[in-house]
């Protein structure tokens, strides 16, 4: 038997490359299969799209991403080309010989990994045969009418056949890693294993079936994930098929990951398997990269929504907008999940406390959440156009007034200001200001809802009473519509909208990750999320005082629904009482924590499953170091030595606070900026720690 492989990594330039130099990438083939390659349906095309360039710069031409094949996908998505592995195209001509399509390609994202896309109804005809085949290998019976577990049997079965083909080509090496992203491309792993195909698989849960079904139906799910009937609970959703196929892929792979700590404690209750190791999801930190010029970013969009706001609020426009601040929630409209029914509570009492303080700082909030809609409603398109007349009527007054002004200078004459405007400037101004009368309130939604009869956001802003009346210091905008720059109502892209922002609220009960306020920390805009979160979780850990560099974390799993609530206000509150000063240096730290979300240092979790899954399947060949699963040394922010350290500390004793308090407060952005550096180190080895060096449990953690 040949000396097993000894499996380590080491960093260069930042990037992780293969310690022994008898084990070269190309004796190796990785697969990653999902149903969101080239194919964007959640959150999952994201990890995928992001993580794809690290991926590529460690596995080179030996990087495969399998998927399925949509053409209004393909056509704006993947350019077609050749496959230059010849196994992959031996495989590929023998399955398309059989009748089904198989598209090949590179897929147009940073990173520019190959693609393999199966045709899924052009290998339909073979779904009784595979669903028996199914049936024979797991005992899990697909129902007819499910067309998403049917197409899910299709895809499983054509990525199994790929592999089957490709494995047959080879006796020693290449050795291949297959990789399985959700239960939609669990069944292509299930074959595998029943066929006994030599490929390491590793199978990856980004959330769990009935974890999601139960949260949506608000039960309280963390403190009773002991006491679930798991079998009960998913048939009576009509899901125990899809349950069935999910474990079942838990349990073959060879190796178990999950996204967060919290969707692995999830996991080890509703699918019966503790992960082998939790792969946390980044970011591509270069597309979000603005250099210095983030500061810049946010003043420039934040203009952009100020106009926005000036037509929305026309005829009620009685607050000062540079006192405004912009809050957000968005994302999939699931009103418990996803936290809008405890952010309008929060919202409410905000609302309560900054009437009673006599406060000038106004908060609007958007809720960008898409739902059915018909179009956009006749009141808010009404109160753009008049903004736009108003900016047109300015202009022309404008220019007359500094004709007559240039004029007059010119004959060195100081002009008459009572003559300078004549009768009829006069008449148009006060025709415009007559156009802003407005006999009702500002909407609070920007589009006319289908069913706003039974919507839950406007139903719990009936009943706090949020209708953005003048004395409302608290104003309400729910945009039911992804954002896009050729939108005639708010033209930003998401983006644009994030930078423009002041505050993301996103106090979620069941978000295994939470891409959003990851993308709120990368553009430097501080968020609020939760502990219910895998992104409030890795924050914690890995960050001293998250609240100084604006995460702002909600006890949402061992307080009350009433305590959070009231915890979320203290933020909300203590977050308008900053001065301007305050808001630039914590979206300064805030920006730093880019760092702590890049591939380039998360994607060591996922070099470790692939090590962990390569030992397990092959042991002859290859050997694990003895380690643990990477651990965070070197790889944590510190509190902040200088001041303020937070805004909930810093809080003043008077709300009507000088924006000149804070200019002796000690705060030297480079000094600080240079130790937060040193605090993210390069990938280290996946061997044992030193000696002396380890860590006790817990030791890490708030």
């Amino acid at each position: 038997m040949p000396l097993a492989r000894s499996l380590s990594m080491t960093s260069l330039n930042g990037l992780p490359q293969w310690e022994d130099e008898d084990l070269p990438v190309e004796d190796l083939l990785l697969f990653e299969v999902s149903w969101e390659v080239a194919n964007k349906v959640g959150g999952i095309y994201t990890v995928i799209q992001t993580k794809a360039k690290t991926t590529a710069d460690e596995w080179g031409e030996n990087y495969f991403l399998i998927g399925p094949y949509f053409e209004q996908n393909v056509k704006t998505q993947v350019e077609a080309c050749e496959p230059s592995n010849p196994a992959v195209k031996k495989a590929m001509d023998t399955m398309k010989s059989q009748g089904c399509e198989v598209f090949f390609g590179r897929w147009l994202i940073e990173g520019s990994p190959y693609v393999l896309l199966f045709d899924i109804g052009s290998a339909a005809w073979n779904l009784d045969k595979w669903k028996g085949e199914f049936w024979d290998v797991s005992n899990i019976g697909i129902p007819c009418h499910d067309r998403e577990a049917n197409d899910a049997v299709i895809f499983g079965s054509l990525t199994a056949w790929f592999l089957k083909e490709l494995s047959c080509q080879f006796d020693d090496k290449p050795n291949i890693i297959a990789h399985f992203h959700e239960w939609q491309a669990g069944v292509g792993l299930i074959l595998s294993r029943s066929q006994k195909l030599p490929v390491a698989t590793i199978f990856t849960t980004h959330a769990t079936l009935l974890g999601r079904y139960l949260c949506a139906a608000s039960i309280d799910f963390y403190n009773n994930l002991d006491q679930f009937d798991i079998d009960k609970e998913a048939g009576e959703r009509q899901i125990y098929h899809r349950y069935c196929m999910e474990r079942a892929s838990v349990h073959c792979a060879h190796v178990f990951t999950t996204v967060s700590q919290i969707t692995a404690v999830e996991a080890e209750h509703m699918l019966k398997r503790n992960p082998d190791v939790v792969t946390p999801n980044g970011l591509n930190i270069k597309k979000f990269s603005a250099m210095h010029e983030f500061q810049n970013l946010h003043s420039l969009y934040k203009a952009r929504i100020q106009e926005f706001v000036r037509g929305h609020f026309y005829g009620h426009l009685d607050f000062n907008l540079e006192k405004t601040l912009f809050f957000f929630i968005a994302g999939r409209y699931e009103f418990s999940n996803k936290g809008a029914d405890m952010f309008l509570e929060a919202l409410s009492r905000l609302n309560f406390l900054l009437r009673v303080h006599k406060t000038d700082v106004t908060v609007v909030v958007f809720f960008i959440m898409p739902a059915k809609t018909n179009n956009f409603n006749v009141e808010t398109l009404k109160g753009q156009a008049v903004r736009k007349q108003l900016w047109d009527t300015a202009q022309s007054v404008k220019e007359k007034f500094g004709k007559k002004l240039y004029n007059a200078l010119l004959k060195g004459e100081i002009p008459d200001l009572n003559k300078i405007l004549d009768r009829d400037d006069i008449t148009i101004m006060k025709r415009a200001i007559f156009s802003t009368q407005r006999h009702c309130l500002p909407p609070v939604t920007t589009h006319n809802m289908i069913d706003d009869g039974s919507d839950p956001i406007l139903n719990t802003i009936r009943r706090i009473g949020l209708f953005n009346n003048r004395t409302d210091r608290v104003k309400v905008i729910l945009h039911p519509e992804f954002l896009s720059s050729t939108s005639p109502l708010l033209p930003l892209d998401y983006e644009e909208f994030v930078r423009g922002c002041h505050l993301g609220v996103f106090p979620s009960y069941y978000e295994p990750w939470g891409y959003t306020p990851a993308e709120c920390t990368v553009m430097g805009i501080p968020s609020v999320t939760t502990n219910l979160s895998g992104f409030g979780c890795f924050m914690q850990e890995h960050v001293a005082d998250p609240t100084a560099y604006g995460i702002y974390i909600v006890d949402r799993r061992f307080l009350s629904p009433d305590e959070s609530c009231n915890q979320l206000t203290q933020f909300l509150y203590g977050f308008c009482q900053q001065s301007r000063r305050q808001r630039i240096i914590q979206r300064n730290r805030t920006e730093r924590l880019s760092d702590l979300l890049d591939w380039r240092y998360l994607g060591r979790y996922y070099m470790h499953a692939r090590h962990l899954a390569l030992s397990r399947t092959f042991p002859d060949k290859f050997e694990m170091e003895p380690s643990a699963p990477p651990k965070t040394e070197g790889f944590r922010y510190p509190r902040p030595s200088s001041v303020p350290p937070s805004p909930s500390a810093s809080q003043h004793s008077s709300p009507h606070h000088s924006e000149d308090e804070d200019e002796d407060e000690r705060y030297d952005e480079d000094e600080e900026a240079e130790r937060d550096r040193q605090n993210i180190k390069s990938p280290f080895s996946l061997g044992a720690l030193p000696q002396g060096k380890k860590k006790q449990h817990g030791e890490y953690r708030n």
